[in-house]
């Protein structure tokens, strides 16, 4: 896995990340070889050997913070190695030197680099503080915290930083021209559908309204399938429209939702199917996948009901709870447990958009008789 890089700011946004086993691992490591590292050395009269040792375990173990905090581990294991030189002992950089590669792999160079210039500055100053010659002193720093120990320390986490920022840039360009391709195929889709299907529903529509006009203007009665084919092909238009624009423009949200619920219901009681609607809960702050979702697995179920069930009623019920949207229809059709349904276009797009979600889907036969589909909705997750 890529870890998500965020340039300059990375150890600022890495403050919250909780320490992983491999640092504790990393830490303890560190700590206890300085410490073994300790044992066999001599400090002078004035070294305090548990101080010392107390040091040396504190800059080990500051380094399990190292990715959450690397300029405040900077600065505890600078403090630990020249407080370890003051006791007396020979100094031990390596805890220091691993949070230098750390900070400037967070890409903290101004912090790392007046940190270091302090370092080199106050290590002598330490040792002669602890009664070494000044000659010594300053052999011994350059020995144990010279610049070049320092700069392949930086040097090392500065590749790092610079080879994860040019996998995130490569990763990035693969997401981007990926959104390239599906916006194209999404507008192949909008002409292929604008070039067929609209001119052909804008036939229905236009002649079923004319007839229902002709009928009135005779004063005849209008047939109800004749008025039924009206208002579908008048919302078969409105629909594909919306399709289209939302195809042509990704970041538009459909209109339809469980708003527009009654309307369904209205427009399903039209083809002779007795459908009641029962909504349990409040629907505020419901998030717009939730509830075009939800919208579309009842559009959908009555469209079933109408044209396969052969049922005489229908129920729809919403329910609203914490976190959850629960959807529910039956019918009273021809369904029996031993006849289970053929898994067709209209169900396999029900199960996409709520496994989009997160939710879960279950169409089957009830055991009463008739067909049941209903589905779980998680908010959290869509929000």
């Amino acid at each position: 896995m890529i870890r998500r890089w965020a340039g300059p700011g990375y150890g600022a946004r890495m403050s919250g990340t909780r320490i992983e086993g491999r640092d504790w691992l990393l830490g303890v490591g560190v700590a206890a070889t300085l410490v073994v590292g300790g044992l066999a050395e001599r400090p002078a009269a004035s070294g305090s050997v548990l101080l010392g040792y107390t040091l040396l375990a504190l800059a080990g173990l500051a380094l399990t913070a190292r990715r959450r905090a690397p300029v405040t581990v900077l600065v505890v294991t600078g403090l630990c190695t020249v407080a370890y030189q003051a006791t007396g002992f020979t100094v031990f950089a390596v805890a220091y030197l691993v949070a230098v590669y750390a900070a400037m792999r967070a890409g903290r160079r101004l912090a790392t680099g007046s940190t270091s210039l302090l370092m080199l500055v106050a290590l002598p100053a330490a040792a002669i503080a602890a009664g070494r010659p000044a000659a010594e002193a300053f052999a011994q720093a350059r020995a144990v915290l010279g610049v070049a120990w320092l700069v392949a320390a930086a040097a090392a986490g500065e590749a790092l930083r610079q080879a994860l920022r040019q996998a995130e840039e490569a990763e990035r360009t693969r997401e981007q021209a990926a959104l390239r391709r599906a916006g194209e195929e999404r507008l192949h889709i909008a002409r292929e559908l604008h070039d067929t299907l609209t001119h052909q529903i804008s036939v229905i529509k236009v002649q079923a309204e004319a007839a229902v006009h002709l009928a009135q203007k005779r004063g005849e009665p209008v047939p109800e399938a004749l008025l039924v084919i009206r208002d579908a092909g008048r919302e078969a238009a409105r629909e594909l429209r919306a399709t289209l624009e939302a195809l042509r423009d990704d970041d538009r949200l459909a209109s339809y939702g469980l708003g527009q619920l009654t309307d369904l219901v209205e427009r399903a009681r039209a083809t002779g199917l007795d459908v009641s609607l029962t909504v349990d809960g409040r629907r505020d702050g419901l998030p717009a996948a939730v509830d075009r979702t939800a919208y579309r697995i009842v559009q959908e179920a009555l469209t079933n009901v109408a044209r396969h069930a052969g049922a005489t009623s229908a129920s729809v019920r919403i329910g609203h709870h914490p976190g959850l949207v629960t959807v529910r229809v039956d019918d009273d059709g021809s369904a029996t447990p031993q006849t289970p349904p053929v898994p067709g276009v209209g169900l396999l797009g029900m199960r996409e958009r709520v496994t989009a979600l997160g939710g879960s889907l279950c169409a089957r036969p009830r055991p009463e008789g008739g067909f049941r589909v209903s589905a779980e909705l998680p908010v959290e997750q869509a929000s």
